[in-house]
């Protein structure tokens, strides 16, 4: 009988599980994704790092995957809008370089530190909206503060208003689903793009000090020009890399210190810092869990295994911080006072996340003022209670409920 590759769960049912397996198969092994399209999972630390910084290994499929080049694909595979992106996370070499330059420009030390009155702003009006819940009553922490913070931030940089964050919000939530069917992946594909024209002509029509807007002006800037397409998709790019990821980074934060109090005292006492908390939480619970997807661009040799010129790769960023030969320490468990918290949630080398200053100061401000606000939180269940995203792509639950035993009202700082 011929021999076939694992399938990988597109459920997310335990994501941890399934990369461990993986890893005991080798440094790099086949899988198979929705419509038996087939992969090489890699999910060893040194090998991922590796990876990421070698210029064999491309994120363009319209340069470097044949099956998608050639038109193998079937345009409602269920994975499409996943690599038919044309932004600044899936181009390669120079075209690279121009994009990264041009939105770099909004991602500076001092633009980030630039928006801390914004993030303190928006906390405190979702944590004001929380303390009128009546003491003892169940809500969705999830969908009441760890879905619309990281939402509403992101759309306030690229200049987008509510009602349309809200609707490209579901076209996201759709996005990362690894359970559809080909006819909602077409249309998934096309709602996104028909959002960021709409809002792309807004901003032309009326610009703003917003991103969207920047880069609508940076297109004929030193030649550096933009594609309408570039264009597009780089946006939605932003919005959707910098929310959902920070979504699930403090969905998993929240539980983990809710499940380990002893620890949250510490963080609370001063004895240990966000900080500790946010790399702890980066490590073993990565919010993204599996990335599709990354390109050969040459032969890959590996201990023992040849990637060919051409396959796909898809990186787990979840197995990485829980790789025994990283963390040989109990990977598993949660421990802020752990002396090695190395993690690749951010990425590494020329893709490394241009938002991660503004995702720590988001993830510092956001779980500071949350705890000082309700000091008495309580998952209103149990821990195994708690229902996976059914996605490989993320790592996070599809709600968090809590109790919130509301204090008096308090600002966040």
């Amino acid at each position: 009988m011929e021999k076939r590759c694992p399938v990988l769960d597109t459920t997310g049912r335990d994501i941890h599980a399934e990369a461990a397996t993986l890893r005991a198969l080798g440094p790099a092994t086949q899988v198979e994704l929705p419509g038996g399209v087939v992969v090489w999972s890699v999910t060893s630390h040194s090998v991922i790092k590796e990876m990421l910084s070698n210029p064999k290994v491309t994120k363009s499929a319209r340069n470097h995957w044949p099956a998608f080049y050639n038109g193998e694909l079937a345009p409602d595979w269920e994975m499409i809008s996943w690599v038919a992106m044309d932004n600044v996370s899936t181009s390669y070499g120079k075209d690279h370089v121009r994009l990264r330059k041009l939105i770099g420009k909004a991602f500076t030390p001092r633009r980030t530190e630039a928006i801390r009155p914004l993030v303190v702003g928006l906390t405190t009006m979702l944590l004001d909206a929380l303390g009128a819940v009546p003491a003892g009553e169940v809500v969705d922490l999830k969908e009441r503060f760890c879905y619309p913070l990281p939402g509403m931030l992101v759309a306030e940089l690229i200049g987008m208003g509510e009602e349309q964050r809200a609707a490209t919000a579901k076209v996201i939530d759709m996005m990362i689903d690894t359970t559809v069917t080909p006819e909602v992946a077409q249309g998934i594909l096309q709602g996104w793009r028909g959002a960021m024209a709409d809002l792309i002509a807004e901003k032309r029509a009326n610009p703003g000090e917003d991103l969207t807007s920047d880069l609508i002006a940076a297109r004929d800037e030193d030649g550096s020009r933009l594609t309408e397409q570039e264009l597009a998709d780089t946006i939605f790019a932003i919005l959707g890399a910098g929310s959902e990821t920070t979504i699930n980074f403090f969905d998993n934060a929240i539980t983990e210190l809710l499940t380990h109090p002893e620890q949250l005292a510490k963080v609370l006492s001063g004895e240990h810092s966000w900080d500790d908390v946010i790399d702890e939480i980066l490590r073993m619970q990565s919010p993204l869990a599996s990335l599709p997807l990354r390109y050969a661009a040459e032969d890959i040799e590996l201990d023992g295994v040849t990637i060919p010129k051409g396959d796909p790769i898809l990186i787990n960023y979840a197995a990485v911080g829980r790789d025994p030969d990283l963390h040989p320490d109990n990977p598993g468990c949660f421990d802020i006072a752990r002396g090695s918290k190395d993690h690749l949630s951010f990425g590494h080398g020329p893709h490394y996340c241009l938002g991660a200053g503004i995702a720590r100061l988001a993830a510092t401000i956001g779980l500071s003022a949350l705890f000082e606000r309700f000091p008495d939180l309580s998952l209103a269940v149990t821990r195994d209670e708690l229902v996976p995203m059914p996605t490989f792509i993320m790592n996070g639950h599809r709600s968090l409920p809590v109790r919130l035993h509301a204090m008096a009202s308090s600002t966040a700082a």
